[in-house]
């Protein structure tokens, strides 16, 4: 049989993590991925993706990137980071072979892959955060729009003549409402409830602020922000993001999208709500950093005009509640609007009612179970790359601590 002690499903940054620390531990695994190694990286981007912290954040504690510490690298350099780093550790990585399914047979897993049946004791699910593109069942297809997701954009030439609505207001949203800006294009942007820290602070990126403040520690969210995107960017240099000076550029701010009906979209009367808990959110990151700083006795520099708020611009203050798509001529849809997990290939007893999975600190309650590179894992910062690094060690020291070795232990790849 091919029989092995762990296996790995997904080579992306948190199948990478894992690795390190199995071998760290000497733990015999394979890791299984799809497509190629950090694919998501290569094709599930935009072409001028950049990362939304800086090198010296983002990255493993174990290999720094070669761009200037303070840049916001672009994906190709993350990826070329992460090719780098898999030679580094050696990671024994099968690509382009998908995991079809995980059962149990007696006290071993067994996994069926598209190449051939393996075993294992342990299965650590690496397939991250963004497995399935959600769009929310608004407009049909009949509509004859152009719509897709933001994993399918590349760039504006892809997109058909006329205008375009982007609906989300995280990162990948406002990121790519800028871009579209940039290029000409008549756009809009679809803005619901969202976290807006500053980009900087008195000469610190908001990374280490949040680091400072302990941010990133906190186990779990705020029960009425859990689902709340975060607007912050590193695109075009770094700045913080504002939505209100998107629209003294031209763009057009619409609250969330309601519904569609006959060549029109009607939208809630929720926007200037949610600028003005954007601004909330902003402006308490800012005072408990000036607290931070008078408790420590930090010499940091003053920055009194980053706690100045613009004024609200004109679609705001008269906000658009409908929008004829026709007479506008906006023939794009980009939905932004993030990703739900698919566990379907994986038959443990480990998943609540609604699909989610039951774990502590990527622990679950079915033995040899692991997950890690979800979301709050463990605290907030576990979805980053650094954050994954910190669980994987967690986990990789469990399995050892935990690891019922496997009779003959012999490595089939």
């Amino acid at each position: 049989m091919n029989e092995i002690n762990t296996i790995v499903v997904g080579g992306g940054q948190a199948g990478l993590a894992i690795s390190e620390h199995l071998n760290l531990n000497n733990i015999p695994h394979i890791i299984f991925e799809k497509d190629r190694l950090v694919e998501n990286w290569r094709t599930g981007r935009w072409d001028s993706l950049v990362a939304n912290g800086p090198a010296w954040h983002d990255r493993f504690p174990s290999l720094e990137f070669k761009s200037d510490p303070d840049s916001f690298v672009h994906k190709d350099v993350v990826v070329s980071y992460f090719e780098e780093f898999a030679k580094k550790i050696n990671a024994p990585i099968k690509t382009n072979i998908k995991v079809e399914e995980v059962t149990k047979e007696n006290n071993l897993y067994k996994v069926t892959t598209s190449e051939s049946i393996y075993f294992a004791k342990n299965i650590v699910v690496a397939t991250g955060a963004f497995q399935k593109p959600v769009i929310p069942k608004i407009i049909p297809e009949s509509s004859g729009l152009n719509q897709i997701h933001s994993k399918e954009y590349r760039n504006p030439n892809q997109l058909r003549e006329g205008g375009v609505l982007v609906i989300g207001s995280g990162s990948s949203g406002s990121q790519i409402a800028q871009e579209l800006l940039k290029a000409k294009k008549n756009v809009y942007l679809s803005i619901g409830p969202h976290n807006r820290p500053p980009r900087s602070y008195r000469g610190k990126d908001n990374v280490w602020w949040f680091g400072a403040l302990g941010v990133w520690q906190k186990k779990t969210p705020d029960p009425n922000t859990q689902h709340v995107t975060i607007a912050v960017s590193g695109y075009d240099g770094g700045k913080t993001i504002d939505f209100r000076n998107f629209a003294e550029k031209g763009m057009k701010l619409v609250g969330m999208t309601k519904k569609y009906d006959k060549g029109i979209l009607y939208f809630e009367n929720d926007l200037k709500i949610n600028l003005d808990k954007g601004d909330k959110d902003y402006l308490s990151v800012l005072e408990s950093a000036d607290k931070y700083i008078e408790k420590n006795n930090l010499d940091f520099p003053k920055e009194e005009k980053a706690k100045i708020i613009t004024k609200d611009p004109d679609c705001v203050l008269n906000p658009i509640l409908e929008l004829n798509l026709n007479d506008k001529n906006i023939s794009n849809i980009i939905w932004a609007t993030g990703y739900a997990h698919d566990f379907s290939w994986l038959k443990v007893d480990t998943f609540d009612e609604n699909g989610k999975p039951i774990h502590q600190r990527g622990v679950s309650k079915e033995k040899g179970i692991y997950f890690l590179g979800l979301p709050w894992l463990s605290m907030r910062g576990s979805s980053f790359i650094w954050g994954v690094w910190q669980d994987a060690k967690y986990l990789g020291k469990y399995i050892l601590d935990n690891n019922d070795k496997l009779e003959n232990n012999n490595l089939a790849i």
